[in-house]
C-alpha cells in the first residue's frame, strides 16, 4: 500500500521549505518513523539531502516532462514506508506558462494529483495578523489542493507568535509549527547552489541539529496526522530504456548530477552500470557498450580533468568503436575546450569540437523539449525528449552536426541543439545541455 503523504511548499524561494523538509525527514527516522522523501521539479541536488535524512531514495517528481504514468509508478517506491514527504520547488503555484504532460511543472499540480494536502511553510518576519491573509489566499487558490496547514518561520517572539496565531484562528487555518529566527541550516553556496551532499562533511550534525529544531517546534504527531492520498496501490513503474546493456558511467565530484529515477529505470531494466571517475585519470570499461557522462561541475575542475592524459585517450579510444552521451557539465567535458571564470582555457577530451567559457557567463535555465536528428544512447532518431537546462557557460563554438531541434517550454527554438559527431569505426559521440528526463508521450 502507498503511504499517506503531504507536500511541504511555500509561497517562494527562500521561504524555508528545505529547513522545514530535511529537519522532518531527519526527525520522524529518530522516532523510528520510515518516510519516503520526493522532489518536486528538476531539481538535482535536494534529492541526495533527502537520501542523507531519511535514508531512503528520494525521487523527482515534474507534471511537465512526466506523464501520469510515470509519477505513479516513481510514487510506487513509497511501498513499505510510513509517510510520503514531497518536497516543492519555488512558489506552490509556480510553473511554466504553457502546461505540458500533466501540469504546468508547480509543486500544486503533483499535490493534486497525488492527494497530498500541503503544508505552507511562511516567512512571518515583518508582520502579524495579516500573514494569515497569504495564507487564505494560498488556500482558496485552487480547488483541488487542500492546505493541511501552515508552519511559521522566522518568529520574532512568543508574542509575535500569539498575534499571527489570532489571524489564522479567525481565517479557520491550523498552524502546526512556529520556528523561531535561527540560523539556517549551513551549507555552502556555489555557483550553481548548494554544494553536493557527499561534499558536506558536516552533514550529520546539521540534520541533527534541525531535527532537533524541528521536533521541539513542530507538532509532528498533528503533522503525520494530516497526510493523505488518494494513490493506494502501486502501479508497475513506467518502462525507462538504458542507454546500453553495460553502462560506463562518469562518477566523481565533476559529474554527478543524474536523476536518481533513471538510475533506478537503467537498473530495473536489467542494465549494469560501471562507475569510473575523470577526475582519478580513470578510463571507461572496454567491456561496456556505451558511456555516459552526466552534469556536473567540471569547470571547477578544469585543471585537473585536463592533465588527466588516461581518461582522454582512453574515452578517445572508446567512442572510436561505442557511442558515448554527455549532459550539460558532460557535454562540455566533452568538446574541445572548457574555459574556466580565469580565462584559463582548459583541453577537454576532443570527442566533440564545442567551446565553451564561464569567464563571462550567461544564464540558461529552463524546460526543454528536443526532437532528435539522429540517434543518441537509448532513444532512436526523431525520439520527442523532454528535459531541463540550468547552467553559467557561454558557448564559444558548437561546430558539429546539430544533435536536435530543441525549444523551450513555449515551443520557441532555443540555439542549444547540443551536437554529434561519428568516427570511421561507427563509434557515436553526442550531447546536450539539458538533462534528460523523460520522453515525450
Amino acid at each position: 500500500m502507498i503511504p499517506p503523504g503531504l507536500m511541504i511548499s511555500a509561497p517562494s524561494s527562500g521561504t524555508g521549505k528545505t529547513t522545514l523538509m530535511l529537519g522532518l525527514l531527519a526527525a520522524f527516522r529518530a522516532q523510528g518513523v520510515t518516510v519516503q522523501p520526493f522532489k518536486g521539479g528538476p531539481d538535482y541536488i535536494d534529492p541526495a539531502f533527502h537520501t542523507a535524512a531519511s535514508g531512503r531514495a528520494s525521487f523527482n517528481l515534474d507534471s511537465w516532462s512526466m506523464d501520469r504514468a510515470c509519477l505513479d509508478g516513481l510514487v510506487g517506491n513509497a511501498i513499505g514506508a510510513d509517510l510520503i514527504l514531497a518536497e516543492g520547488s519555488m512558489g506552490l503555484f509556480d510553473g511554466v506558462a504553457v502546461p505540458g504532460q500533466c501540469g504546468n511543472g508547480a509543486s500544486a499540480d503533483i499535490a493534486a494529483l497525488m492527494g497530498w494536502p500541503v503544508v505552507l511553510v511562511l516567512d512571518a518576519s515583518g508582520a502579524a495578523q495579516s500573514v494569515a491573509a497569504t495564507a487564505l489566499g494560498f488556500k482558496m487558490m485552487r480547488p483541488d489542493v487542500t492546505l493541511a496547514g501552515v508552519v511559521l518561520n522566522r518568529v520574532a517572539s512568543p508574542r509575535h507568535e500569539t498575534l499571527i496565531r489570532v489571524g489564522m484562528d479567525t481565517a479557520g487555518i491550523t498552524v502546526l509549527g512556529a520556528l523561531p529566527r535561527r540560523k539556517e541550516i549551513e551549507m555552502p553556496e556555489r555557483h550553481l547552489g548548494l554544494v553536493q551532499a557527499g561534499e558536506q562533511e558536516n552533514l550529520p550534525q546539521i540534520l541533527g541539529e534541525a531535527a532537533g529544531f524541528i521536533a521541539e517546534n513542530v507538532d509532528l504527531a498533528a503533522l503525520r496526522s494530516a497526510a493523505a492520498g488518494t494513490l493506494k496501490t502501486a502501479p508497475a513503474p513506467a518502462a525507462v530504456i538504458p542507454p546500453g546493456n553495460r553502462i560506463a558511467l562518469a562518477r566523481d565530484d565533476a559529474f554527478a548530477f543524474v536523476y536518481p529515477h533513471l538510475l533506478a529505470g537503467w537498473h530495473a531494466a536489467g542494465a549494469e552500470v560501471l562507475p569510473f571517475s575523470p577526475l582519478a585519470d580513470q578510463v571507461p570499461d572496454p567491456s561496456a557498450d556505451v558511456c555516459w557522462l552526466p552534469g556536473g561541475y567540471p569547470e571547477l575542475h578544469a585543471g585537473k580533468l585536463a592533465a588527466a592524459e588516461k581518461f582522454r585517450s582512453g574515452i578517445q579510444s572508446f567512442a572510436q568503436t561505442k557511442p558515448v552521451h554527455g549532459e550539460c557539465g558532460g557535454y562540455m567535458a566533452m568538446g574541445s575546450v572548457l574555459v574556466d571564470k580565469d580565462g584559463t582555457a582548459h583541453q577537454m577530451a576532443g570527442l566533440l569540437g564545442l567551446e565553451t567559457s564561464f569567464e563571462k557567463r550567461k544564464f540558461h535555465l529552463g524546460y526543454r523539449k528536443a526532437t532528435l536528428n539522429t540517434d543518441m544512447p537509448g532513444h532512436a532518431s526523431n525520439s520527442r525528449l523532454r528535459g531541463h537546462e540550468f547552467h553559467y557557460a557561454t558557448i564559444l563554438s558548437e561546430p558539429d552536426a546539430p544533435l536536435a531541434r530543441i525549444t523551450d517550454s513555449n515551443d520557441i527554438e532555443v540555439a542549444e541543439t547540443g551536437s554529434t559527431r561519428t568516427f570511421e569505426g561507427g563509434g557515436r559521440a553526442t550531447g546536450t545541455f539539458f538533462h534528460l528526463i523523460a520522453e515525450d508521450a
